[in-house]
C-alpha cells in the first residue's frame, strides 16, 4: 500500500510503498477513509529532533483518522467489516484508572502504552495510508448515521481538542458571558462552532488573516478581530470593560499568550490550545486576579462520542479542503504557507 512517511526529524514526508498492515489479537485494521493534516505535524517535520519526545521516526503521519472496518483481529467483538468507525487519537495504556474512564489523554502508565505519549500518526504508523493498524479495538468509535468519514477525520482532534477546552470551562460560559478564540483556522473555526452549540456565551474571534476573520463570521463569530498591539484592549472594550470569561488560545505564541491574559476578566479562564512554543510569565500582579491558567492535550473517549453526535445532528460543519494521497505532501506546504482557512483532509480511500 501507499504511506505518507516521516523518515526523520526536520524533513518532508515522502510517499512511499510499505507492506499492508495485518491484525495481531485485539487489534483492527481500518481503511482509511479520511486523515487529516494538522499544524502539530508541521512541527514534527520543522522543529523537532531526537531526545525531545520518547519516539521518533521513521512512521506514517496521520492523527486524525477515520474509516472503515477491514480486517479484525482474533478475539474483537462488537466491530463488524465495513463499519465506518473514527480512531481516538491518543493511545494510552488501557488499563491505569484515566484509561479505563477513557481518558487515554492523560494516561499515567505511558511506558506500558503502545508508544509512550503518542499515537498513530505521532511515533506509530497514522491514517495517511490506505490502511491503518489500531492496536485496540477500544480506540475505535462506531460514527453515527449520517456522519462519512471524510467528515468525521479532522473531529478527531480539530474538533475534539477544543471541545475539550470549552467543555472544561461550561461553568463560566452562561448567558451574558464572552469566550475568545484567538485563531480562526483548522481548530478555531471548530471552536467558535462548539461554543456556540453548547453554551450562551458571545464569541469574538482573532486572527492576522482577514480570509479566517471571514470564516468564523460565518461559522457563527459574534464579532472578529484583526490581531494586532490593540487587540486585548478592543475584546475590553466590547465587553464593557470586564474582558473575556474564557480565552482559547489555539495559536501559543508569545505574543497571543500575552493578549490572551491581557484580555481576560477577573475571575477568568485562560486555556492554551495552541503548541506555537510561546510562554507567559506568570506573577500576582500580571494576570487579573483569579484567572485560571491551563493546558489541555486533545480530548477523552466519551468526549469524542459526544463531538460525534454534535457533528451528527449538524451542529458541528469542518470547513474541508480534500486532498487525494498523492497529493498530501501539498496539503502540508498550503498549511505552513497559511493558505487554508479550514482543515486539510487527505482522502486515500472512497466509500464502496
Amino acid at each position: 500500500m501507499r504511506a505518507l512517511r516521516l523518515r526523520e526529524w526536520k524533513s518532508d514526508p515522502v510517499l512511499v510503498e510499505v507492506p499492508d498492515p495485518e491484525p495481531r489479537p485485539g487489534q483492527v485494521v481500518i481503511r482509511v477513509g479520511g486523515a487529516g493534516a494538522c499544524h502539530s505535524d508541521l512541527h514534527l517535520m520543522r522543529d523537532f529532533e531526537g531526545g525531545l519526545l520518547p519516539w521518533g521516526p521513521p512512521f506514517t503521519l496521520g492523527h486524525e483518522n477515520a474509516g472503515w472496518v477491514h480486517a479484525l483481529g482474533d478475539g474483537v467483538t462488537g466491530l463488524e467489516t465495513g463499519q465506518p468507525v473514527a480512531v481516538h487519537g491518543p493511545w494510552g495504556c488501557g488499563t491505569c484508572a484515566r484509561c479505563r474512564l477513557g481518558a487515554e489523554n492523560y494516561c499515567e502508565d505511558p511506558a506500558n502504552a503502545p508508544v509512550p505519549s503518542g499515537g498513530g500518526g505521532l511515533g506509530l504508523d497514522g491514517g495517511m495510508a490506505e490502511y491503518m493498524l489500531v492496536p485496540d479495538a477500544r480506540l475505535l468509535v462506531p460514527l453515527p448515521d449520517g456522519l462519512d468519514p471524510v467528515a468525521a477525520a479532522p473531529l478527531t482532534d480539530a474538533a475534539l481538542t477544543p471541545y475539550h477546552a470549552v467543555r472544561r470551562s461550561w461553568g463560566k460560559l452562561p448567558p451574558g458571558t464572552t469566550a475568545v478564540v484567538i485563531g480562526a483556522g483548522g481548530l478555531g473555526h471548530l471552536a467558535i462552532q462548539i461554543l456556540k452549540a453548547t453554551t450562551a456565551a458571545s464569541v469574538i474571534a482573532v486572527d492576522t488573516r482577514p480570509e479566517a476573520l471571514e470564516l468564523a463570521l460565518r461559522e457563527g463569530a459574534d464579532a472578529a478581530l484583526p490581531s494586532d498591539e490593540g487587540t486585548a484592549a478592543s475584546i475590553r472594550a466590547a465587553t464593557g470593560g470586564r474582558g473575556a470569561d474564557v480565552v482559547l488560545d489555539v495559536v501559543g505564541t508569545d505574543a497571543t499568550l500575552a493578549m490572551a491574559a491581557a484580555a481576560a476578566r477577573t475571575l477568568g479562564d485562560v486555556t492554551i490550545v495552541g503548541i506555537g512554543g510561546g510562554t507567559l510569565p506568570v506573577s500576582f500582579f500580571s494576570v487579573p486576579y483569579e484567572v485560571s491558567l491551563q493546558t489541555t492535550y486533545w480530548g477523552t473517549r466519551p468526549e469524542l462520542i459526544e463531538v460525534l453526535d454534535l457533528a451528527a445532528r449538524g451542529l458541528l460543519r469542518p470547513d474541508i479542503v480534500e486532498f487525494p494521497l498523492e497529493r498530501a505532501v501539498d496539503a502540508y506546504r498550503q498549511l505552513e504557507s497559511g493558505k487554508l482557512t479550514g482543515r486539510a483532509v487527505v482522502v486515500p480511500s472512497s466509500a464502496g
